[in-house]
């Protein structure tokens, strides 16, 4: 489910090489030790959480206010995985820009390693990032899509889009653990400093505006254009407008949906070409001909702070930094060892209880 979205005001630039290696070796340790002590799991689940995300790009020593915070955790995380997927059980692809793009073939990649269904979590990979681009139209274009999962097929995604506009990027967060309906109030929790009027497709008073989209896709082309005709004058209002509708090109996929002829709106969402300008003109058609209003409510509820990269509330020292991580580093091997030596003892009094026996 997506399990929250906040919003970070845009900053340009990269953090620099000494700090992303710090990053990089202290979300490794840190996450290990999560493995050791819950489980990879729980990994999934923390990360998927906003404010616990936030407050990890914090500990790693990002500003807080940052679109970057983003972007460079979720590469640290990726980083520091790396060599330790099998070990651990956790798989991370994706990223930024055209490394999103990579995103089906690495998990691929790692296809031998898994228990779980490599197609289902290609299928999880493109559907979520439809959703939020598509279904939940609040005026964010996605441009980073993190995606990581353990053996058995469980998963979460970090996304991030950005508002041109406002120069303001919202980040979107999902868990499979307990998923039900994509398409039905997805979310959790929701976190962001801005909230404006959003196509929310996704919301739970959209469902009767979902059953009629199915509807609308299964009609012959000509008379849903011809209802369209009659809603192009629309009053100022009104969030959508005649430039987000092209008939030549939605006659096109009406009639590549009317000849699918999809059940659900699942099956419609599903449909190649179908993006956000057919789903917003067949969402206005239902509005304004048949009286089926979708949610325009944007998701976002919350806001957060903490402090860090940009010298807020006070600049990285680099020496606490590193002392940290060997710290970590220690109690992770002292960790493993204990528990070794404790299968150990263990062992050894079912082995003494069973030859007194």
């Amino acid at each position: 489910m997506r399990t929250g979205i906040a919003n970070l005001p845009l900053h340009h630039g990269r953090a620099p090489r000494w700090l992303f290696e710090r990053m990089r070796a202290l979300s490794r340790e840190i996450l290990r030790i999560v493995v050791e002590e819950y489980g990879p799991h729980e990994v999934l689940r923390r990360l998927s959480d906003p404010f616990w995300f936030q407050a990890f790009g914090c500990l790693l020593g990002f500003d807080w206010h940052s679109s970057g915070l983003t972007t460079t955790v979720c590469g640290a995380i990726k980083e520091g995985l790396r060599g330790l997927e099998r070990d651990l059980g956790l798989f991370a692809c994706g990223g930024k820009g055209r490394t999103s793009l990579n995103t089906p073939l690495e998990i691929e990649s790692k296809g031998d390693d898994l228990d779980g269904d490599v197609e289902g979590l290609k299928y999880a990979s493109r559907m979520v990032a439809k959703i939020d681009n598509a279904a939940l139209q609040d005026g964010y274009r996605l441009y980073h899509h993190f995606f990581i999962f353990t053996g058995d097929g469980t998963w979460a995604v970090i996304q991030q889009g950005l508002n041109e506009d406002t120069g303001y990027a919202r980040r979107y967060h999902w868990l499979s653990e307990g998923l039900g309906d994509l398409f039905s109030e997805p979310h959790k929790a929701i976190c962001c400093d801005r909230r404006a009027k959003a196509l929310n497709l996704v919301a739970r008073e959209s469902e009767g505006t979902r059953s009629l989209l199915a509807e609308l896709s299964r009609e012959r082309p000509e008379r849903v254009l011809r209802d369209l005709s009659k809603v192009l004058h629309l009053p100022r209002r009104h969030s959508i407008g005649p430039c987000d509708v092209d008939p030549r090109r939605l006659y096109t996929i009406l009639l590549s949906t009317y000849e699918r002829q999809p059940r659900s709106f699942r099956e419609l969402f599903e449909t190649r070409g179908v993006g956000p300008k057919t789903l917003r003109a067949l969402a206005l058609i239902g509005e304004l001909i048949y009286g089926v209003e979708p949610s325009w409510r944007d998701p976002a509820r919350y806001s957060f702070a903490h402090g860090g990269k940009d010298g807020h509330p006070y600049p990285v020292e680099r020496e606490v930094y590193d002392r940290s991580i060997e710290i970590l580093r220690d109690a992770a091997r002292r960790a493993k060892v204990d528990r070794t030596e404790k299968i150990r003892a263990l062992r050894r009094l079912e082995s003494w209880t069973s030859s007194r026996s």
